[in-house]
């Protein structure tokens, strides 16, 4: 079993705005559903992904759709690793083989993304756009889990560079960016 889980606990603390990130709106539809959206449409046309968990922090994600399992993570506010954490916990108990990671603040990764990171047989497999340095999504198989770290900022990124003979680069089409800053939303926003 493999799960898709989209890290969305942070504070967005760059995004100076009387609305958090990931619920502003973006063409019409707030910045974590396009997020949630892509990796559905992913599971909608084949991608081997089993269930959906978004971890939540700082604030309320709701609504989401009825097939996302949404988690909160209480120590959100002390980094990245800590609702990577979370979701693996999660999965764990729901018997997961793997988990595959993203952002709730990248809405442009495109559903073949999480299809082709999905599909590797790697024990880490890693986005790549445009042969940029590696991005999400990322596959990371239970085996690797005991490396991932627990506290700090770091999400899976140590995992990955410390470890490069387990990582499989995977090409990727559509746009990492991330929406950290209301310009960036602006600049998205017609």
């Amino acid at each position: 079993m493999i799960v898709a889980l989209v890290l969305a606990a942070g504070a967005g603390s760059r995004f100076r705005a009387d609305q958090h990130k990931l619920l502003s709106s973006l063409r019409g539809t707030r910045v974590i559903d396009h997020s949630v959206a892509a990796v559905r449409s992913a599971i909608s046309e084949g991608a081997p992904i089993d269930r959906i968990i978004v971890v939540s922090g700082a604030v309320p994600l709701d609504p989401l759709p009825a097939d996302v399992l949404l988690v909160h993570n209480p120590n959100w506010a002390d980094g990245q690793a800590t609702s990577l954490a979370v979701g693996i916990d999660v999965a764990t108990t729901l018997g997961a083989d793997a988990v595959v990671v993203g952002l709730g603040d990248q809405p442009f990764i495109d559903p073949a993304a999480w299809r082709a990171v999905a599909a590797s047989r790697a024990t880490i497999a890693v986005a790549t756009y445009s042969g940029s340095a590696t991005r999400t999504p990322a596959l990371i198989r239970r085996e690797a889990w005991e490396h991932l770290p627990k506290t700090g900022d770091f999400g899976a990124r140590h995992l990955i560079s410390s470890r490069p003979e387990l990582v499989e680069p995977v090409p990727c089409s559509g746009s990492p960016a991330d929406i950290d800053t209301i310009e960036d939303l602006e600049s998205w926003n017609p």
